[in-house]
Order: C-alpha cells, then structure tokens, then sequence
C-alpha cells in the first residue's frame, strides 16, 4: 500500500507485483554459503490467515504455526553476527533440517546447536552440539534467537503477521536486509545487479511457482 501510494501507481495488483519481482530477486544466483562457526536453530512464527489476523495453538502446539529454521555466521570471538540464512521446514526432523544445512553451509563449518538429535550427520560440517537441558536456549545461541526475535518484531510492525503461502519470499526480503545492513547506500545497486542475473517472472509464475510463464 506504501509503494502504490508514493509513486502514485493506480492499481494495488500492480504495487504488489513491483514488490513480488523485486523479493524474487533479492536471492544471488551462486551466493557464498556460511563459513566458520554457524549457530543453527530451528524457531516457529504466527501464521496470518485471511479470516483470522494472527494464529497460533498454545504452548508446544504447531497448529497456525509456520516453522523455520535459521543459521548466523559468527563473528571472530562471538562479538556479533555476520550474515544469516533462513528458509520455511515442514518439520525438525533430519529430512528437512539436513538439506539446508548442505545448502547453506560451506565444507568444514562448524554447526553450532542446541544438541537437537535431528543435526548429528549433516553431511560436511562439524557438529558443535550445546545441550541447554534448563538453560534458556538464547543464552547458548544468543545470535540466531536475537535474529528470530528481529524477524517477528519485523513481520508484526511491518507486514501486520505473514501468510504462509508466501512466507518464503518474505524470509528472503528480511535476510537480504539484515546481510546488508551495514550498506544500506549500496543495497539498491546490489539488488539491481542481483535481478540482472535472474530469468523474468511472470505474475502468473509468482502466484503460482509451478507454472512455466
């Protein structure tokens, strides 16, 4: 609603596809994955639905939840994080926690956990398991929690909650954002070069990732 209003543009469908295109293209072909040593943690966040603003089961429950997994390079000796990668799983278990650790992580990082027994065995990275038992898990991972914590402050002020059906693109907007937060001047150059290097998308194709064009 903010870019239709700005530049005036008569239609929401037409803002909507501006922003879409411009999320599409904020993740680089061939990026660099993590390095070092990587905190690796798994979060859940509020699910927006169209009749109900914000929902979600209480306590450990999953219902109107949207689960994720987060990963923070840290910085030499814990004095911040560096850059961060999130995606949506559908649940925590090895089969969906692996692959992103293979995705995200480079050879010989170092995965630094809160001793799930789902991340033992992720292929090419060094396991550093930390088991909390009755510490509080931001004490042992305080970098991806603090992340997690910036993601849905994020999402409530900005966006009022997020949907599921396109919760992908969003986690993309927020980790492109925070990587380049340092260099906010360049970041609209950065994205710029970033969609050169991507096929066009139809609106079709946005709403509907299946389809061809």
């Amino acid at each position: 609603l903010q870019l239709q209003r700005q530049p005036a543009i008569g239609s929401y469908k037409t803002a909507w596809l501006m922003c879409a295109k411009l999320r599409h293209s904020m993740v680089a072909p061939g990026r660099s994955p993590l390095a070092g040593v990587v905190e690796v943690d798994e979060a859940e966040i509020a699910c927006r639905s169209k009749h109900d603003p914000l929902t979600g089961g209480g306590g450990r429950s999953h219902q109107g939840k949207m689960l994720i997994v987060g990963a923070v390079e840290v910085q030499d000796g814990g004095a911040g994080p560096g850059r961060i990668r999130l995606a949506e799983v559908s649940d925590y278990s090895a089969a969906s926690l692996h692959p992103f650790i293979a995705q995200n992580l480079a050879a010989g990082a170092t995965a630094k956990t809160d001793g799930w027994p789902a991340y033992p065995g992720a292929p090419g990275v060094s396991h550093d398991p930390h088991v909390i038992g009755k510490m509080a898990a931001h004490v042992v991972l305080p970098w991806v929690h603090r992340i997690f914590s910036n993601l849905k402050v994020w999402a409530l002020g900005v966006y009022h909650g997020l949907r599921r059906k396109r919760l992908p693109s969003y986690l993309d907007e927020f980790v492109f954002r925070f990587n380049r937060r340092r260099t906010r001047h360049a970041a609209f150059r950065s994205l710029l070069a970033i969609a050169a290097g991507h096929s066009p998308v139809s609106y079709k194709m946005l709403i509907s990732p299946d389809a061809k064009g």
